[in-house]
């Protein structure tokens, strides 16, 4: 977060190709959660951040058009502060840009994101 920002890229891969979402993927062997946090950001939008904590833990599960499972994510999102970087889309992102609270509604996310990212503002506010 950024004042009253969030940082989103826009999905670049399945699932959700073209949605934007929060940053994120998957920890390597040997990395810690914190450590995942700070590279996978680093990779998908050139910004370093600073004290991450734990905002959430979501499972998210996607069918196919014949109910079959076709994803299952266990998603662990992080809110942390901007420390320092202009964002720039990198690896698995199209697009990258702050979006402030009272931009969300345009942006048309999914309802678990805009949760999730609701939870960070209102963490934030409490500061």
């Amino acid at each position: 977060m950024r004042g009253n920002e969030v940082l989103l890229i826009q999905r670049g891969k399945a699932p959700n190709k073209g949605q934007w979402s929060i940053p994120g993927g998957k920890q390597r062997l040997g990395e810690t959660i914190v450590q995942t946090v700070h590279r996978e950001l680093l990779e998908e939008t050139r910004v370093k951040i600073k004290q991450p904590a734990l905002l959430d833990v979501v499972d998210v599960i996607m069918p196919d058009d014949k109910g079959e499972i076709q994803y299952h994510y266990t998603l662990v999102d992080y809110q942390a502060e901007w420390l320092s970087g202009e964002c720039r889309s990198g690896d698995d992102a199209d697009a990258v840009k702050w979006v402030s609270f009272d931009e969300l509604n345009s942006v048309g996310l999914l309802k678990i994101t805009r949760e999730i990212i609701l939870k960070a503002f209102s963490n934030y506010a409490m500061k």
